[in-house]
């Protein structure tokens, strides 16, 4: 038990998780004053990103030179914080929208959050933990500004976006999330 809590502390826990629950709270906050209203993703989108951005910085330790020296199995633990970033960050959302208005459906908020996390896991070990909210935060800059999609490029460009059931979308998100994971899980942050 006092590893994990060490492990939380160094890995910005307790920040990344009132930050994951602010942006749940300030996207619930702007649907129930009159927002885009149901059926637009943005939203949805915003909080999800925001969350995995948020948590991203704790995907490395203050000292990483220290932290590979440590004789223990990492790459589990790796793959498993990835995990609960994605977790915490779908769970916030769906917090939220329970509390009033209906933002996304499930397989929306599961389908994103699993593919922002994995891509917070790829910027992590592209660029380091403290540069791996840039790979979430330039998709997500692209796909807002991007026209409408009209073939299968398009909706896997703009995957985060597109309504779920969208086979090229489900697929983009869940490879982002493996290869990302795994990414991260075997190579560990950038340093």
């Amino acid at each position: 038990m006092r590893w994990l809590t060490l492990y939380a502390r160094a890995r910005h826990v307790p920040a990344s998780l009132a930050a994951v629950v602010l942006s749940a709270v300030a996207v619930w906050a702007l649907a129930g004053d009159g927002g885009r209203g149901p059926g637009d993703p943005r939203l949805p989108v915003l909080a999800l990103a925001a969350g995995a951005m948020a948590a991203s910085t704790g995907l490395g330790g203050h000292d990483l030179a220290l932290d590979r020296t440590a004789a223990i199995r990492w790459a589990p633990r790796r793959a498993a914080h990835v995990v609960l970033i994605g977790t915490a960050v779908c769970a916030a959302l769906l917090a939220a929208q329970a509390l009033g208005e209906d933002l996304a459906t499930l397989a929306f908020v599961v389908r994103d959050g699993a593919g922002l996390a994995g891509l917070a896991a790829a910027g992590a070990a592209v660029c380091g933990a403290r540069y791996a909210w840039t790979l979430p935060f330039g998709w997500l800059s692209f796909a807002l500004f991007a026209p409408p999609p009209s073939g299968v490029p398009a909706q896997m460009a703009t995957w985060m976006l597109v309504p779920p059931g969208t086979a090229a979308a489900t697929w983009t998100a869940a490879v982002l999330a493996a290869a990302g994971t795994a990414a991260y899980a075997l190579a560990g942050p950038r340093r």
